[in-house]
């Protein structure tokens, strides 16, 4: 254990996971409160649309990515906004139109596209100094901004009509939210890859929904459940050698059905 420790990358990982167990805390439990999980999908398959454009233009895949992430994040909410089109079919349009387009310049792009499979599952491992200087800078951005609006951001996610009514800038506060939502996803791709994502930013949260009834209570305990899977996951998918990505996930997962057992078993009693 010690000796594994002292390796830089096995740091950074560390360090990885740190941050982005907050933030995806932070950012899920809106989420979950919006009902807007699939979004999360939505957005991450339109974010292979931007990798792809990226390596046929020979441009940084993950600035790409973020571009159609924040763009399709917009999408979803101006046409939910001002075209009238519920938030669940403009995600599934943004949702196809993201994997057809990764998925024709991916077939155009020269070559074999080397780090595709680190985007599309996640390796964690790989996590650079420019990754975590990346979270850092986001984590304190999201900090900021939930410290600033925080009463807002709540009543948004509860109940947006009644923060219209209210006066509240639900227009700035909703879509703020949605950019904020698109790059943390684009950020944690590195993470647990693609078609993981949705549940790290999902299960802590469902989880911590379980025992919790009071936003900040939520966000705070699956946080906490985030991090110790993702420690876990990553020291024992380490030791045991598979992937860590997927191990952080089945954690997550198993915690959160125990938890769902635990309380059926005392309601039955």
């Amino acid at each position: 254990m010690t000796e594994i420790l002292g390796y830089e990358f096995f740091q950074r990982a560390i360090a990885g996971v740190v941050l982005i167990a907050v933030c995806a805390a932070v950012v899920g439990t809106y989420i979950i409160t919006r009902r807007l999980v699939a979004i999360c999908g939505g957005v991450t398959h339109a974010c292979f649309g931007g990798l792809g454009l990226g390596y046929f233009l020979g441009v940084n895949p993950v600035a790409m990515a973020a571009v159609f992430a924040v763009g399709s994040s917009v999408a979803v909410e101006w046409m939910s906004r001002r075209l009238d089109v519920r938030e669940d079919s403009a995600i599934a349009v943004i949702w196809a139109i993201g994997m057809a387009v990764g998925v024709l310049f991916v077939f155009l792009t020269p070559g074999y596209v080397p780090e595709l499979n680190s985007f599309l599952f996640g390796n964690i491992l790989t996590i650079s100094a420019a990754d975590l200087t990346a979270f850092a800078v986001f984590a304190v951005v999201l900090g900021a901004f939930f410290g600033w609006k925080y009463n807002e951001i709540l009543a948004c996610a509860f109940d947006r009509d009644f923060a219209r009514v209210s006066g509240l800038p639900v227009r700035f506060i909703s879509y703020t939210m949605t950019v904020l939502v698109a790059i943390c996803i684009v950020l944690t791709i590195r993470l647990v890859g693609i078609m993981l994502l949705m549940s790290m930013l999902s299960l802590p949260i469902m989880t911590a929904e379980i025992f919790c009834r009071r936003y900040s209570s939520m966000m705070l305990w699956s946080a906490v459940i985030s991090l110790l899977a993702s420690l876990a996951g990553l020291i024992a998918g380490a030791f045991i050698d598979v992937p860590c990505s997927a191990f952080i996930v089945l954690i997550m997962a198993a915690v959160f059905i125990v938890a769902r057992v635990w309380v059926a078993v005392r309601r039955l009693r």
